[in-house]
């Protein structure tokens, strides 16, 4: 089936504390958007990926990622208010010819090629799939006046991740039927199964971590020097 990537870059990630688009933060000099996509340059999944981008940094982004991957077709979306709208404008930007889109986070640069392949796998048997990795902590519940009122069983709890990854048809009717009916989800596995789909949970790895502060960008650069990551 043919495959197209869809990379969400257009939050400006004030948490990190950079001057611009999270995107394009430097990881050991380089974007991080330009680590993630490395990651499916492997897989044929660069050329023609739809990058989603703030509506005032196009040349930023454009700048970068012809400096990377020369020669490469990218196609740029701008992205919305919020990150659900920001999908959404992107999955209108696939090409017809696309039957399964990958949704992955500009900023976890480490996704191992084999979570990417079994969550696409999974999302062409299924439907749609989510990288996660089981939840090691205790979780606990408080009430309204802060006290724990519970602690969840853990063995069903999992921490999710990206690439979240779907039939064209699945994931473009989920987004339809919340925009008619104003939901908002977090992230775009939960709105497929909002809407009644089923979605396949795939193991993911500690290492594909969401880079959102600067504490992140240490431990990744850390990771990058020392060769902890494949």
């Amino acid at each position: 089936m043919n495959v197209q990537l869809l990379i969400p870059a257009a939050g400006m990630g004030l948490r990190l504390g950079g001057a611009g688009p999270k995107a394009l933060a430097p990881l050991e000099g380089t974007p991080l958007l330009v680590r993630t996509l490395q990651r499916f340059a492997g897989l044929r999944l660069v050329e023609n990926a739809v990058i989603i981008v703030p509506a005032n940094q196009r040349a930023q982004f454009n700048e970068a990622l012809s400096a990377a991957f020369p020669g490469v077709a990218f196609i740029l979306v701008d992205g919305g208010a919020e990150r659900q709208q920001s999908v959404a404008n992107g999955l209108d930007a696939l090409l017809p010819t696309a039957e399964i889109v990958v949704i992955h986070d500009a900023a976890r640069p480490f996704v191992s090629r084999e979570a990417i392949q079994l969550s696409i796998a999974a999302a062409q048997s299924c439907g749609a799939a989510t990288v996660a990795i089981p939840l090691i902590d205790t979780i606990l519940v408080a009430d309204e006046q802060g006290f724990l009122d519970s602690t969840p069983d853990r063995a069903n709890l999992w921490a999710c991740q990206t690439p979240q990854t779907f039939r064209i048809d699945a994931i473009r009717d989920a987004h339809a039927a919340a925009a008619r009916a104003g939901y908002r989800a977090t992230d775009d596995a939960s709105l497929v199964r909002w809407h009644g789909g089923s979605v396949r949970i795939v193991n993911g790895s500690p290492a594909n971590r969401k880079i959102t502060t600067p504490e992140d960008l240490a431990y990744a650069a850390h990771l990058l020097r020392n060769n902890l990551v494949e």
